[in-house]
């Protein structure tokens, strides 16, 4: 619940205003029922400096992908692609996939921030290529030949021919 405060009187130092706010809330109960009320704030590992930045990936549910910079992030998603396209239907959506992935990289390379890591779009030419052979149906060993030479067509040709010697 949000209260719009009135503005600071003129000749009132701020921390007294700020204070009476405060009370006043106080006095409205707007802080009861706060989750974790009554409860120390969670400190962390005392040693980690970044505990903070841990604690809120996990709450939010974010990669720690995320925090890299641009072009860190981009190379990780170009080792990421052969098991991307893995369970992907057809080749339209393999290019699919790779054209939005080098949108990305074109528009980091047309204006770069963060540290200078070489990155350069993928052919989609060669995932495809890997695709495929991922997703290669799995061949049945061949049939074996008919173990009566009557019924070879190949055997009945090589006799009537050495017959005929």
């Amino acid at each position: 619940m949000a209260f719009v405060t009135e503005r600071k009187p003129p000749g009132v130092s701020f921390e007294s205003w700020i204070d009476k706010q405060i009370r006043l809330a106080q006095e409205r109960g707007d802080f009861d029922d706060l989750p974790g009320a009554g409860k120390p704030i969670p400190a962390g590992d005392v040693d980690d400096e970044l505990w903070w930045v841990k604690n809120y990936l996990r709450r939010e549910n974010l990669p720690s992908d995320s925090l890299l910079p641009t072009p860190l992030q981009l190379r990780k998603e170009i080792e990421r692609l052969p098991d991307t396209i893995r369970g992907l239907p057809s080749e339209r959506a393999v290019r699919d996939v790779v054209a939005q992935l080098n949108l990305q990289i074109v528009a980091w390379l047309r204006v770069p921030s963060g540290p200078r890591i070489p990155v350069s779009p993928v052919d989609a030419d060669e995932v495809v290529a890997t695709w495929r052979q991922q997703n290669q149906p799995t061949r049945k060993p061949p049939v074996a030949a008919p173990a009566d030479p009557e019924s070879d067509p190949r055997r009945a040709g090589r006799r009537w021919w050495r017959r005929k010697r």
